[in-house]
């Protein structure tokens, strides 16, 4: 009911924010006056809107929003409502912010929480003041706002049978989606290791290993075949292996890091060595890249080296910049996830999916809700949508320990992270790293990614794509549009800032995946025939994509 969100949390930052309000008169008169002005101001421009002669605004929206960007929203009477809206916005956050003595976390979660209110109510989201939906309804005669409750019959059955979104149905794995040829050559109570089958008559000698996220399936990376970054990889000469996690139920309650540690990456990493018998490029994708970390700096420590490069892929190893999931980290929270995890065992897909959509409440809720049941238009479901829709649980331990480990205690970052009762060391990883953030990323924020710079002692090769967390790393080659910009910093480089970075970084139109292969083969020692790279029959477990990415 709560979407995972603790209400003691929420609590505590209103008390917080109103006890310090009440005994602060000076701002109470600022906040007073800015209302003033605002009123005067709004009333000026509806003068000016009444006599024919303003075409502008008086305040613009922010430049993430783009709600009010359709030449219908600078319309009377719309345009005055839509800038009542955004100056009402702009006052809110003025009394929730600046007022003296309250946290910073605080702050930051009135601010969030204010924002979600306002967006239920914002003019886009109802007929009589969203003039795109008047002309929709006036040129089909209502028969947009029937094919609207349509839908929403749809979707309302669809949610109380647990069943994907429409036009899911479509994509299923094994036919259209995660069909690279391979086989499943290892598996254990918590993962399958794929080896794809090579596609060129000579590979690098080095293979890929690449870490998922168990927080999703793994076959984002194997979409349709025109979006498969497996696709590309074997395309392109490369030995590739795939983890495959488990979706954990309530007997998997006390599963956690460590084991996630040694019967996913290091089990993983022995059989592909076993298999190869070469060093690896170890990649790690979301909480599958923290963990290729963990297990790099784990293998440093140990003076263990069957690795010859680290890949992170939206990838965070330092947590201090975590973004705006950080309003849903703190004591109260994490201490709710694990009472209502410890009643079930795990942290359900839809407890995980609504802080998810909150963050980005405008384009993953309401303009959907507004698209589809008031415009009457079913967006058209694509692979990711349909991946988006194939969710995963999180144990109860594992997910209490990274919350707690890393998220609150940036135990990582700090050296304090234990591994077999062993603290281990992001430093003492100095083999060469290629990492990419994506501009728009609301889970990984690409600033917290570029942390890796000033953690490791290595060179860093960054790589900063458009797009969300997402999108941006799946980035085929030939989409028109697509950029990114890259810059290699050497090792024992001095602490670096990423807005400096991006001042120096060379921008490059395309896609990043190519310039990843190029800087895998660089990192590479040559070719070998592709013929014993062929993943065996006799040893195989069954074909790709296996069976644990089929469970519900």
């Amino acid at each position: 009911m709560t979407f995972g969100i603790s209400p003691a949390a929420l609590g505590l930052a209103w008390a917080d924010w109103a006890s310090h309000l009440a005994v602060s008169p000076g701002k109470q008169t600022e906040l007073w006056q800015k209302a003033l002005r605002k009123w005067v101001r709004l009333g000026l421009y509806a003068g000016r809107l009444a006599w024919r002669d303003e075409d502008g605004a008086c305040i613009e929206p922010l430049e993430q929003d783009k709600r009010f960007d359709a030449v219908e929203w600078r319309q009377p009477p719309f345009a005055l409502v839509s800038q009542s809206f955004l100056l009402t916005q702009q006052w809110l956050h003025n009394i929730v912010t600046g007022v003296r003595g309250v946290s910073r976390h605080h702050v930051d979660v009135l601010a969030f929480t204010v924002r979600q209110a306002l967006d239920v109510f914002a003019p886009t989201n109802f007929i009589p003041t969203n003039p795109l939906v008047l002309k929709r309804t006036l040129s089909t005669g209502g028969l947009n706002l029937v094919q609207g409750l349509k839908n929403f019959s749809e979707d309302a059955e669809r949610a109380m049978r647990h069943l994907p979104p429409p036009g899911a149905e479509r994509f299923r794995v094994g036919e259209n989606l995660a069909v690279t040829p391979g086989k499943v050559v290892f598996r254990n109570r918590l993962m399958e290791l794929i080896q794809y089958a090579p596609a060129t008559e000579s590979v690098q000698s080095e293979p890929i290993l690449v870490i998922p996220a168990w927080i999703m399936k793994y076959y984002i990376l194997d979409l349709s075949p025109e979006n498969s970054l497996v696709r590309f990889l074997v395309n392109q000469g490369h030995t590739v292996f795939m983890i495959s996690w488990k979706n954990p139920t309530a007997e998997d309650r006390d599963l956690g890091l460590q084991d996630y540690l040694d019967l996913g990456a290091r089990a993983a990493i022995d059989a592909v060595h076993r298999i190869v018998g070469r060093p690896i490029h170890l990649a790690g994708y979301c909480l599958g890249g923290t963990l290729a970390a963990i297990a790099a700096a784990a293998m440093a420590r140990d003076k263990d080296e069957r690795l010859a490069s680290l890949t992170l892929l939206a990838a965070q190893t330092d947590f201090t910049q975590a973004g705006e999931l950080m309003l849903f980290i703190d004591e109260s929270q994490v201490a709710y996830l694990e009472d209502m995890m410890w009643s079930q065992g795990f942290l359900d897909t839809r407890q995980m999916s609504g802080a998810f959509h909150l963050l980005r409440s405008n384009d993953l809720i309401w303009s959907q809700l507004v698209h589809e049941y008031l415009m009457g238009e079913r967006r058209a479901m694509t692979d990711m949508m349909a991946w988006n829709a194939d969710a995963t649980r999180m144990p109860y331990r594992m997910h209490s320990e990274y919350l707690r480990g890393l998220f609150l205690e940036n135990a990582l970052a700090e050296g304090r992270f234990r591994v077999d009762g062993r603290p281990i060391s992001i430093e003492a990883i100095t083999l060469p790293v290629f990492a990419v953030g994506t501009e728009h990323d609301h889970i990984a924020p690409w600033r917290s990614v570029f942390m890796i710079h000033n953690l490791v002692e290595a060179a860093v090769t960054f790589a900063l794509a458009g797009a969300g967390h997402n999108a941006g790393i799946v980035s085929p080659p030939g989409v028109t549009g697509r950029n990114f910009r890259i810059a290699t910093s050497p090792r024992h480089q001095v602490e670096l800032d990423p807005d400096n970075w991006m001042t120096r970084a060379e921008k490059r139109q395309g896609s990043w995946w190519e310039a990843w292969q190029d800087w895998l083969a660089g990192h590479s020692s040559g070719q070998v025939r592709a013929a014993p790279r062929q993943p065996r029959d006799d040893a195989a477990l069954g074909d790709a994509p296996g069976i644990y990415v089929l469970q519900t």
